[in-house]
């Protein structure tokens, strides 16, 4: 177990549950400042490693088991931090368009890729899956986590589990941000979370694409 291991588990379970590292710290009940990358090397250069009171407080505020940490710590960061030694500020540029663009024809080819002319760009930090993009929410379907106007990351590369914030583009267009409910090997139920929105069910076959939500703007 490394120290950028650690911390790149904390970024990416704060990913995970839309928020940066300063959200996942005050979710905790932690300083804010706790998670900050600054925090985690000592003025002395000596590598600070989180406490474990510190973990178990964020997985207890996350509802994470600690064996779903540790996949995180082996596994790849939803949006890790950048190497220790690039320039402050780096960031990468994504494409972005609106939440009701994305139904038009053009945007995206089969597999949910972004293409084509009519996307704006957002800065953000980098992130490892080159095919990533941004839309913007419309509608309250998704309030309180997600609100209108909010912008949210999407990564086609990540993998995709009930309970995730997913967007799905439908065979006849539809394209909507939902919470996977559940997935069989023939169909799947999304949820809106407002309760004031019906839940939604489709054939696996009806569904074009599903892609993960990482980081919602807060």
């Amino acid at each position: 177990m490394k120290h950028d291991d650690i911390w790149r588990a904390i970024d990416s379970l704060a990913a995970e549950n839309g928020l940066s590292a300063s959200g996942l710290a005050r979710k905790a009940g932690l300083d804010p400042t706790a998670f900050n990358p600054s925090k985690r090397i000592g003025p002395d250069g000596r590598a600070r490693w989180p406490s474990t009171e510190s973990v178990a407080k964020v997985l207890n505020a996350t509802q994470v088991g600690l064996d779903s940490f540790a996949a995180l710590v082996s596994g790849q960061a939803a949006l890790p931090s950048a190497p220790r030694n690039a320039p402050r500020g780096v960031q990468r540029r994504v494409p972005l368009i609106g939440l009701a663009q994305a139904g038009g024809e053009g945007f995206f080819d089969d597999a949910g890729f972004p293409v084509g002319a009519g996307w704006d760009e957002i800065s953000l930090p980098d992130i490892p899956d080159p095919n990533a993009y941004a839309l913007e929410i419309s509608g309250d379907s998704m309030e309180p986590v997600l609100r209108d106007g909010d912008v949210v990351i999407i990564s086609p590369a990540a993998p995709i589990r009930r309970g995730d914030r997913v967007v799905v583009r439908t065979r006849l267009g539809e394209v909507m941000a939902k919470e996977l409910r559940r997935m069989s090997a023939r169909r799947i139920e999304l949820a809106s979370l407002n309760p004031a929105y019906p839940a939604y069910a489709f054939e696996l076959e009806d569904v074009q694409w599903m892609h993960r939500i990482l980081w919602a703007s807060q």
